[in-house]
C-alpha cells in the first residue's frame, strides 16, 4: 500500500469518502505481546479526534491496575479530546483459573452490556479486550457476535483482541493483525515488570 493508497478499488458503488468512513472490526490475536497495548493505542487516536471510547476488558483480572485504564481515564476526564468509559467483567480471569462458572457467567454478562451499547451507539470506539477468549471457550456464540457485529448500527469501530480468535471472526474483520512471538524475557525465566507488562 504505497503512500496510503489502496491497491484495488472494489465496485461497490460507495464514493471514496464513504468507504473511508465505513465502521471497521479489528482483530487483533497471536501468542505475541502487544494485542491489547496496540488496541489501547487505537483508544488514544481515537480519543484525540473526540470519540467517546468504550472499553470492556473481559479476562484480565478486574484486581489488576492496568496502566492504559489509569491514562484513558485521566484523559478522558481531561475535558479535552473524548470521553472514556472502562468497564471490568466481573472479577475478570487471570492465567490461573478459580470460579469458571462465575466468570462464563460474567463474560456473558459484559457480552450482553456491549450488544445494548452497540444498539444505542454509546462510543464510536469500542475495544473488546480479551475477548477472543470468551469466544474460543465457547462461553459467547462467535457467530453472534458476528451477526450483532454485521448489523450494529452507526459508525462504530470495534477492536478485539486475543489469543486464538475464532476463524468466523477472523473471515469477517476488516483488519486482522496476528502477533507472533519471536522471543520474550519470560522465555529466560524473566518476569514481567512495571511499565511493561501494566
Amino acid at each position: 500500500m504505497p503512500q496510503g493508497q489502496p491497491t484495488t478499488v472494489p465496485e461497490d458503488g460507495l464514493t471514496t469518502r464513504q468507504r473511508r468512513n465505513r465502521p471497521l472490526t479489528m482483530v487483533h490475536t497471536g501468542i505475541g505481546k502487544g494485542k491489547s497495548t496496540a488496541a489501547f493505542g487505537l483508544a488514544l487516536r481515537g480519543w484525540n479526534q473526540g470519540w467517546p471510547i468504550g472499553v470492556f476488558q473481559f479476562v484480565k483480572s478486574a484486581k489488576w491496575k492496568v496502566g492504559e485504564e489509569r491514562a484513558l481515564r485521566v484523559l478522558g476526564d481531561s475535558g479535552e479530546g473524548g470521553t472514556v468509559a472502562w468497564h471490568k467483567m466481573g472479577e475478570g480471569w487471570s492465567w490461573v483459573q478459580r470460579d469458571i462458572e462465575s466468570s462464563e457467567e460474567a463474560a456473558r454478562e459484559g457480552w450482553e452490556q456491549v450488544k445494548r451499547d452497540l444498539a444505542a451507539e454509546s462510543y464510536r470506539l469500542v475495544v473488546l479486550d480479551e475477548f477472543a477468549y470468551p469466544m474460543h471457550w465457547g462461553w459467547v456464540d462467535t457467530d453472534e457476535v458476528v451477526s450483532v457485529l454485521r448489523d450494529r448500527p452507526g459508525t462504530q469501530h470495534v477492536v478485539i483482541t486475543g489469543r486464538n480468535a475464532p476463524q468466523p471472526l477472523l473471515d469477517f474483520a476488516d483488519l486482522v493483525t496476528d502477533m507472533s512471538k519471536v522471543k520474550h524475557p519470560m522465555d529466560a525465566g524473566q518476569k514481567g515488570q512495571r511499565g511493561i507488562e501494566w
